[in-house]
């Protein structure tokens, strides 16, 4: 009986020191300790849990109306058939933007353009009431709609960028409106007419329109049409300026019917700087070098020849070279003739070296060149003993002698004898009749066409001719030439 006593006793003197402590405890934990600490407040695990299920239920509430919207529209729709099929045409609205443009193939005549394309059209079956004013679907949604069939006409290629997701985009609105975007990379065909080349300017177009809806069933039209394409966008086209855009919509006929085409024309303009160094300086140039050999003295064949053929195969090479990154067109461009009429230029003084060669030196005494003594044409003699004179009832008639002296120190020529008799054999090396209207042929010239006042020219100075006449003509050439092509 007293051990239990004792227990009992034991037990208490136990549990009453644990219930003294507990307030002690709470006072610790007392909200006045907590308000000495800066910073989020701890919440109490019942509040804290409270919280995470209303903002849930919110979450949970506004994601099954959206998904009973969604699903209630597209539960009934026919992706197969177009809006309004059989009581009016379907308009769809366009609109693009250009992310670059550029660049332009002269080879293959076409150019690459990235642009984003923006269609809407109105579909009453996707009308809906709810408190969201718009549903944006991803790419993946796309192929549970109807869309437009557009195809681009004119294209050579098409991609559609896939990284990392479709870069396609739906939005429904609650009034049936559907606006849809893509992004795409475009090749597309540019007829390029060379001929003015290359001072020339193009219009590249971008054709699109449905591939089987006819205009009685959809209509294109654009959405206050402004494209706005600058230095940013437009830094591939390289040797091209952009100069603008326009816009036109027309009506094209077909077996399947009669279709809406709309199309985006993109003006450029050709850059001359890189053209005019590449070709027009060096054949420029290589006509001008060609010229030297009318200071080289016409004893020094080998050096007026080599130079000659040089400059020949040079401007050959440069006609060459032009036409290496070029379409193979059948029309004559502003460079070809350019760089034809050089190597004319080249080809004509090479071939003044062997005309005057040719004269010079076909004779049967080639031991020196004849020199012609100018006479006294009012006294009506030559001074003796280099000239001597005979009065003749139908000629004026002087005979010639030969002179070792240089070419630059004879005179005026003079008029050459003619023959009395129209039997009387020529020397070897000499012209035709019609060449001997106009040129002095040593030792035989025509001294009736003097006295009328043609044209006369010694072939002696043929070198002197040519100093003057091949760089006037070049350059009334080059001046004729720029007003034309910077004017056309």
């Amino acid at each position: 009986m007293l051990a239990k006593v004792l227990l009992i006793l034991l037990g208490t003197s136990i549990i009453l020191p644990s219930r003294s402590e507990g307030p002690h405890v709470e006072s610790e934990s007392a909200p006045s300790a907590r308000d000495d600490v800066y910073g989020p407040q701890p919440q109490a695990p019942e509040e804290k849990l409270l919280s995470e299920e209303t903002k849930s239920t919110m979450r949970l509430g506004n994601l099954p109306a959206a998904t009973h919207i969604l699903n209630s529209i597209l539960n009934n729709y026919d992706h197969k058939l177009r809006p309004g099929i059989g009581e009016r045409p379907t308009v769809v609205t366009v609109e693009l933007s250009v992310n670059t443009l550029g660049p332009i193939s002269i080879m293959d005549m076409e150019y690459t353009i990235d642009i984003t394309f923006c269609q809407t059209w109105y579909d009453e079956r996707l009308r809906y009431n709810g408190s969201f004013e718009s549903f944006v679907l991803n790419g993946n949604m796309v192929s549970q709609l109807w869309i437009p069939d557009t195809v681009f006409r004119n294209s050579k290629r098409t991609q559609e960028h896939v990284i990392t997701m479709p870069n396609q985009m739906v939005r429904i609105h609650k009034d049936g409106k559907v606006l849809y975007t893509i992004r795409m990379t475009i090749d597309a065909g540019c007829l390029l007419y060379m001929l003015k080349f290359p001072m020339d300017s193009h219009s590249c177009p971008l054709s699109f329109s449905s591939f089987s809806y006819p205009e009685s069933e959809m209509i294109y039209k654009w959405e206050n049409f402004k494209l706005e394409i600058d230095e940013r966008n437009t830094w591939k086209l390289f040797q091209f300026d952009f100069t603008g855009v326009t816009n036109t919509t027309e009506t094209m006929s077909t077996p399947a019917g009669d279709f809406t085409v709309m199309t985006l024309y993109f003006n450029v303009s050709r850059r001359f700087g890189f053209v005019a160094f590449q070709n027009y300086v060096p054949s420029s140039v290589t006509t001008v070098l060609s010229w030297v050999s009318f200071w080289i003295k016409r004893d020094s064949a080998p050096a007026r020849t080599s130079l000659g053929i040089t400059s020949v195969l040079t401007m050959t090479t440069l006609g060459t070279f032009s036409r290496k990154n070029f379409p193979r067109v059948s029309y004559i461009t502003a460079l070809d003739f350019y760089i034809a009429i050089c190597f004319v230029f080249c080809f004509c003084a090479l071939m003044e070296f062997a005309v005057l060669n040719f004269l010079t030196y076909n004779r049967t005494n080639p031991r020196a060149s004849p020199k012609l003594r100018h006479p006294q044409i009012r006294a009506r003699s030559c001074t003796p003993p280099r000239a001597h004179v005979h009065q003749h009832p139908e000629a004026f008639v002087c005979q010639i002698e030969d002179s070792e002296e240089s070419d630059e120190e004879e005179g005026p020529s003079c008029p050459a004898q003619q023959s009395l008799s129209l039997d009387t054999t020529q020397r070897p090396g000499g012209c035709c009749k019609w060449c001997k209207k106009y040129f002095c042929m040593v030792p035989s010239c025509e001294g009736s066409i003097w006295q009328k006042g043609h044209l006369f020219i010694h072939i002696y100075r043929l070198d002197n001719y040519s100093r003057v006449i091949f760089p006037v003509t070049f350059f009334f050439f080059n001046v004729l030439y720029w007003l034309v092509c910077l004017n056309l």
